[in-house]
């Protein structure tokens, strides 16, 4: 009787899991909000790459 209390329980959370998200691949490209004018939104600073000092 718990192997079926168990199956049960597994069936309903893979369910939970399942989701019919294969169609919303399909729809037109994102686009970007109207009073995007292209300005970069991330204002993170470029690595820096440090030059190790000459081998003597």
């Amino acid at each position: 009787m718990f192997r079926v209390y168990l199956a049960l329980a597994m069936a309903a959370l893979l369910s939970a899991c399942a989701d019919n998200t294969a169609t919303h691949h399909h729809g037109t490209p994102p686009q970007d909000p109207p009073d995007y004018h292209g300005v970069p939104t991330d204002d993170t600073p470029p690595m820096m790459i440090e030059i190790p000092p000459p081998a003597q």
